[in-house]
C-alpha cells in the first residue's frame, strides 16, 4: 500500500514538473513594445480635449483626458505611451511649445 501511493505521489510530482516546463506563454503585461516605452508627440489638443492631432496629422484619442485638462486647444508636447494599433495616447506628461 506504501509503495502505492509513493508511486502515486511521484507521478503527480512528475506530471506537475512536465505542465510547467511546457508554459511557454510571455508573462510581461502583454502590451505592445511601443506602449511600453514613452514617446514625444508634438501637436494640438483637439478643442474637446479628448483628441490630438500629431504634427504628421493622424488624430489620437485621449485615454485619460483630465492629464490635459486646461490646455484645450494649445500646441503642445507630449510625453505618452502610445498605441498605435488603436490610435490612443496616454498622456503621462505634456509641455507647452512656444
Amino acid at each position: 500500500m506504501k509503495k502505492l501511493i509513493a508511486l502515486c505521489f511521484a507521478l503527480a510530482l512528475l506530471t506537475c514538473t512536465v505542465a510547467v516546463a511546457q508554459d511557454t506563454m510571455n508573462h510581461d503585461n502583454m502590451k505592445s513594445d511601443m506602449a511600453k516605452k514613452t514617446s514625444k508627440v508634438t501637436g494640438k489638443i483637439g478643442d474637446d480635449g479628448k483628441t490630438f492631432v500629431s504634427e504628421d496629422g493622424k488624430t489620437w484619442t485621449i485615454v485619460n483626458p483630465d492629464a490635459v485638462k486646461g490646455h484645450e486647444g494649445h500646441h503642445v508636447t507630449l510625453t505618452a505611451h502610445v498605441y498605435p494599433d488603436k490610435m490612443e495616447v496616454h498622456v503621462m506628461s505634456l509641455k507647452m511649445v512656444k
